[in-house]
């Protein structure tokens, strides 16, 4: 019996807490190769972590970056997310629901598709992943592309 388990490279990251050269470091030390970042807007008050800033910094590193606006969170979902348990399971639902879409469905296959070819890491700015959209992003392409066959 030949059983073949098709798991992917993904993991997710939040920067809150990092300056530039710690997070790149950080990237560097789990072997990513590509950072796939799923704010809705790419900017960012700490130095360094604007798109083309944040870019920059990668590709010096060796690691490529990709910004998916498809699969930012509404600003007017994000409260939830830091809010009550009852409060972050409604903004978990909503933002699931999102996920859905035709160019959501088509960001998670290329992260994906990235992830067969080498680790990827999903991020956004929250530390505890759990209270960050990036959670059902990773767990949507996890179920969706992660496979077993059996012959």
């Amino acid at each position: 019996m030949l059983t073949i388990n098709q798991q992917l490279a993904v993991t997710g990251v939040g920067y809150e807490g990092y300056d530039l050269d710690g997070f790149v470091r950080r990237l560097r030390h789990e072997g990513v190769a590509l950072l796939v970042d799923v704010r809705l807007t790419p900017i960012s008050r700490k130095r360094g972590f604007s798109k083309s800033a944040l870019h920059a910094a990668l590709a010096d590193a060796g690691i490529g970056y990709e910004h998916m606006r498809e699969l930012g969170n509404p600003k007017w979902n994000r409260a939830g997310f830091g809010g009550s348990p009852a409060d972050l399971d409604a903004a978990r639902g909503i933002y699931a629901q999102s996920l859905d879409g035709d160019e959501a469905r088509d960001c998670l296959e290329r992260i994906a598709r990235a992830a067969r070819q080498g680790k990827v890491a999903v991020m956004c700015f929250e530390a505890d992943e759990h209270r960050c959209h990036r959670d059902l992003v990773l767990e949507a392409v996890r179920e969706r592309f992660s496979y077993v066959i059996s012959a």
